[in-house]
């Protein structure tokens, strides 16, 4: 067999990577998404893109992301092949290590060709190193959507204390049902999680006040919404419920008034997602006429 040649892209070479075939059922093609590099308006950087040729013909591609004020990738979010053993090869031979979200549509294990193109990623995923976390439903909110009316049930009041919001965060994973606080916790520690935590929230565009804690009608606190904006648009960026006041469906209402605050702020789309083991959650956004729009396989 031809030797295989694995290395980053330079500057001009978009089109090299454009050049593997791809049927477009899974992955960045799902949301309509063209590679493109940062010096040409895009978001990717050429030497956080590498490719995989075998007589000058790309058999294998990924791309790392990050914020342009980052030093490493903060995710893997273009993995795609036509020869499979070439993908594990450059993704063992890449320096990056970063999270991989494959991106799946909906009900993907009824149709044999996306069910086939997910099986190959994974196990490409897997034998690089790659370790399955999660498989994640997300969700799209549009105006042509119904738009829940609030329950009335509490209260949200800002909080500009940010060693309160940690306190806040820091009882919501108390037996949080998320894989990735669950990750987060046993990789860093419980201090740890809730500054990964935070520090995704705060990453994002839009402003650390629109965030809002949650209140009984009694005054007790009961959670936490965080309203946001990012590079894809806009999003539930976090809902948590304190132990202490779960079991009355207040992630509902907390969901309901992020939903809320962000048709305010002239949203017409919104996304988010939840593990598709948390089944209260997932009954809540089915509740909230949230449609699946992909499901997600989440590496670590």
């Amino acid at each position: 067999m031809t030797e295989l040649v694995i290395r980053p892209l330079t500057a001009g070479e978009t089109p090299l990577f454009a050049s593997l075939p791809d049927p477009g059922i899974i992955g960045r093609a799902l949301l309509g998404d063209a590679y493109g590099m940062i010096a040409d308006g895009g978001q990717y950087r050429p030497d956080w893109t590498w490719v995989a040729l075998r007589n000058g013909i790309v058999v294998a591609r990924a791309a790392w992301w990050a914020r342009p004020e980052d030093d490493q990738p903060l995710a893997l979010d273009w993995f795609d092949f036509t020869d499979g053993e070439a993908a594990v090869q450059l993704l063992r031979a890449a320096p990056f290590h970063a999270e991989y979200s494959l991106l799946l549509p909906p009900g993907r294990r009824d149709k044999p060709d996306v069910r086939a193109a997910a099986e190959a990623r994974m196990a490409a995923a897997e034998a690089a190193g790659l370790r399955k976390l999660v498989e994640r439903y997300r969700y799209t909110w549009t105006s042509d959507c119904p738009l829940p009316e609030r329950t009335g049930r509490l209260e949200y009041r800002p909080e500009p204390d940010d060693n309160a919001i940690r306190g806040v965060v820091r009882r919501i994973q108390e037996g949080s049902l998320d894989a990735h606080d669950l990750h987060d916790i046993a990789q860093y520690g419980r201090d740890g999680a809730v500054e990964e935590l935070l520090g995704l929230l705060t990453s994002a565009t839009s402003p650390r006040d629109w965030w809002r804690v949650a209140y009984t009608r009694a005054g007790e606190p009961a959670g936490l919404h965080v309203p946001a904006h990012n590079s894809a648009g806009s999003c539930i960026g976090f809902i948590g419920v304190l132990p202490e006041q779960r079991g009355h469906g207040y992630a509902y209402d907390l969901l309901i008034e992020c939903t809320q605050d962000l048709v305010a702020r002239g949203a017409t789309r919104i996304v988010a997602a939840t593990d598709q083991g948390n089944f209260p959650m997932a009954a809540h956004f089915a509740t909230a006429g949230y449609p699946v729009s992909e499901e997600r396989v989440d590496f670590v």
